[in-house]
């Protein structure tokens, strides 16, 4: 119901504070004003996606999950949709989301409901995690659970 209502009061805001904003400096600088807003919104999009991107591949590299990284991803996707469209509501609620430290703070309520969950790519076996998995030579060992489904596999190849 909440989203309901969201979807049906966002554009009329939008409307609305457009009017208001026109009838004080014009229409063509209100034009000009949403048009910065998206271009400024879009070069910052792809900054904090880059580093957000980054930070995920370090992770995962590392041998942990990048889960906070992707809930930063998400919500960076949803603040691109924000930026690009027209109004000014849509464009504070995207700007909010490209600053780090709320962004940040999203994502972690994001994670809190949410359970993830990794899979073996041998066997299919699934684990689940609280929390990143410990870094490969990080001396923190596996639980014994994950422990058990690891499976070396030693062998040569030869390419041709």
């Amino acid at each position: 119901m909440l989203w309901l209502l969201v979807f049906f009061l966002t554009p009329i805001a939008e409307m609305y504070l457009l009017i208001e904003v026109a009838g004080y400096i014009n229409t063509w600088p209100t034009i000009g004003l949403v048009m910065l807003t998206a271009v400024i919104g879009v070069a910052l999009l792809k900054r904090q996606g880059v580093a957000t991107l980054t930070r995920g591949m370090s992770r995962m590299n590392a041998g942990e999950v990048p889960a906070r990284e992707m809930a930063e991803g998400i919500l960076l996707a949803v603040a691109g949709a924000l930026l690009i469209t027209p109004g000014f509501v849509t464009d504070t609620v995207g700007f909010v989301l490209l600053f780090p430290p709320s962004r940040m703070a999203i994502a972690a309520q994001m994670l809190q409901r949410v359970q993830v969950q990794t899979v073996s790519a041998m066997h299919g076996h699934s684990h689940h995690h609280s929390g990143p998995s410990p870094a490969p030579g990080s001396g923190q060992t596996a639980p014994d659970s994950q422990r058990d489904n690891v499976v070396t596999l030693e062998g040569e190849y030869e390419r041709k």
